[in-house]
């Protein structure tokens, strides 16, 4: 990997740590309880519930998301960032720009 295709990653890693970020905040607002006073139906009532249930999900998946993209910029000065760390082969830049938080290459993953 080049000095400037780690620079790239690097400001990959860290837009997307701040996109994460502000998708958590929002999920949160998202996952909030369902007061029982609420004027609503029955039906919209297990609606919104069934939404509660799917951003709970979402947001779980978001905080792991971040901690591995948080995990991925500590790691970015490191002589194995980019590195598999199942075969030791360099990832593909166009992998780790899309996945900038993966640790392993295609071949490794299957």
């Amino acid at each position: 990997m080049t000095d400037s295709e780690k620079k790239k990653l690097i400001k990959i890693i860290a837009k997307r740590i701040e996109y994460t970020k502000e998708e958590i905040e929002e999920l949160k607002e998202l996952v909030k309880p369902i007061p029982l006073d609420a004027s609503i139906g029955r039906v919209s009532r297990m609606d919104a519930i069934n939404n509660k249930t799917i951003n709970e999900s979402s947001l779980r998946e978001k905080k792991q998301e971040l901690k591995k993209l948080e995990r991925a910029f500590e790691n970015s000065e490191s002589e194995k960032f980019g590195i598999c760390t199942k075969c030791g082969d360099a990832i593909p830049f166009g992998r780790l720009e899309y996945m900038p938080h993966t640790t392993r290459c295609v071949k490794c993953v299957g």
